[in-house]
């Protein structure tokens, strides 16, 4: 059975205080805390087998090489990726996405030629297109959101002209907590001929993933989001696209052969990887998404939901409580009354509570909400009831201060 107590011994920051106070940590959506199995494989990795891979002979070369092409195969197990090929290890999903808006976009777009966006994305699915517009010519077209805050698909089916490209979208608000139909939004774009990105930051931890069942073209997540360390990624993308996309970065590792007069690149996945690679880190990844299946997908997000309802409900106790957006997953956006979120957060702070507040890398949502910003609490597989009974009293707390 599934117990967040007997997994919270596995995560040794969980028993830190902060301000004299035990930390409750529910800045899940912003990073997740690691378990000692990947930290542990951090260090074995760098004592035991630590050599640049593919590039040498001598054995520990070789077993570095295959550590780092089984953390691959665990990826495309994981998201049930067709081949692993497919799967280009990166620095997160920020990296990803460039990736995509840089060699996509010089590949198969020109000026005049349109991408659809939503108004609920990161800033790491709207900047990227805008460098992109600046530098080919290229018109950014956004999805509104109805008066819930959800996505207007309605809305979206009618951005799409004979111009249409490409439709870049967030699986799940950071802000809103929501969860976006993101097959239907795909079968759409295909309709018309338009391959999509999903950016699954804020799902791949939380819920089961297939991307042959979701049919995405593209699809993005990070490591340090999902137990595994900072600054590596996965993009997978289908081959058909893959192939014919030009190489984003280029160095050594990425090339077949190189002369002054031309260089040949090298085949899928290595074409995107140049330099040397984060083989560490994709290891880790690799033992984290091995903690995850062991848990079970399903177990999280039962979990999760069941804490994200409590919490709704137990919030809804807080005079001039309001929830922002529709959250169905892992997090909470709320205000209280006339209370800054940064004054509210850092009230918390005080009392051991680690929740974020701003405007969450999403500027545009935030205008469209007329909000200064959220105190967004964000919830992960170690995180429980009590917590957010500390959470709630704590709110309580600081309003009754501003009261």
């Amino acid at each position: 059975m599934f117990n967040p107590n007997d997994i919270r011994e596995q995560f040794p920051i969980l028993d830190s205080k902060v301000y004299g106070r035990p930390l409750i940590y529910l800045d899940n959506a912003a990073t997740t805390q690691k378990p000692r199995c990947v930290i542990d494989a951090i260090s074995e990795a760098y004592c035991t087998i630590n050599a640049n891979v593919h590039r040498g002979v001598h054995h520990l070369s070789q077993v570095a090489t295959e550590r780092f092409e089984e953390a691959r195969r665990t990826v495309r197990r994981f998201i049930n990726a067709p081949d692993s090929r497919q799967i280009i290890f990166t620095r997160g999903t920020t990296e990803s996405i460039n990736l995509i808006a840089s060699s996509f976009g010089d590949t198969f777009l020109k000026e005049g030629d349109q991408v659809i966006i939503s108004t609920m994305e990161h800033h790491s699915n709207i900047v990227p297109w805008q460098l992109l517009r600046e530098r080919i010519g290229i018109e950014i077209k956004i999805i509104p959101l109805k008066a819930d805050a959800t996505l207007d698909v309605e809305a979206y089916k009618e951005l799409f002209t004979e111009r249409t490209r490409l439709v870049s979208l967030t699986h799940v608000s950071n802000v809103l907590g929501c969860t976006n139909p993101v097959k239907e939004c795909i079968d759409i774009a295909h309709s018309h001929g338009v391959p999509i990105l999903i950016d699954g930051a804020q799902s791949t931890p939380h819920i089961k993933v297939d991307v042959q069942a979701l049919d995405a073209d593209f699809f993005v997540f990070s490591g340090h989001k999902m137990y595994g360390p900072t600054g590596i990624g996965v993009l997978y993308g289908k081959e058909q696209w893959l192939e014919q996309m030009q190489p984003y970065h280029g160095g050594g590792e990425m090339i077949q052969t190189v002369k002054f007069e031309k260089t040949t690149f090298n085949e899928l996945p290595y074409k995107f990887e140049a330099g040397t690679p984060d083989y560490i880190g994709a290891i880790a990844l690799g033992k984290a998404i091995e903690f995850i299946e062991h848990v079970g997908i399903e177990n999280i997000a039962a979990h999760e939901h069941s804490l994200t309802q409590y919490a709704l409900e137990r919030l809804s106790e807080v005079d001039n409580m309001r929830i922002i957006g529709c959250p169905d997953g892992s997090a909470v956006s709320l205000l209280v009354g006339d209370i800054h979120p940064a004054d509210l957060g850092t009230l918390l702070d005080r009392l051991g509570i680690a929740i974020r507040t701003g405007h969450h890398c999403a500027q545009p949502l935030i205008d469209h909400l007329g909000i200064p910003g959220t105190v967004r609490a964000s919830f992960a597989l170690y995180n429980t009831k009590d917590e957010v009974d500390i959470l709630v009293e704590g709110i309580k707390r600081v309003a009754r201060m501003f009261a």
